[in-house]
């Protein structure tokens, strides 16, 4: 599957590229007072480019530059915007 390809929802399959943008992870409290760990950046192919969240142990694992597999993500959208994360269910691993 290619990040074009990709529509809000979760979907079956992997996604495969290069983490082209990656800010450095950050704590935010949840509304009802959990802390996560998130950092946000850009996973790019050939297709075209789509914005990532990694949360939790993920986001201090991966860095700027690794390619990646992103298999039973979830993308969500927010202001009109794509947002890839692998979500409660998929799974990231470097390739």
């Amino acid at each position: 599957m290619k990040i074009a390809d990709l529509r809000q929802g979760s979907y079956n399959g992997s996604v495969e590229g290069e983490i082209v943008e990656l800010e450095e992870a950050k704590e935010i409290q949840t509304k009802f007072g959990k802390t996560l760990t998130v950092a946000n950046g850009i996973l790019k192919d050939d297709s075209g480019e789509i914005k990532l969240a990694l949360w939790n142990e993920h986001a201090k694992s991966f860095s700027q530059g690794d390619h990646v597999r992103i298999t039973n993500g979830w993308v969500s959208e927010f202001k009109g915007e794509l947002k890839l994360s692998p979500g409660k269910n998929g799974t990231i691993e470097k390739i």
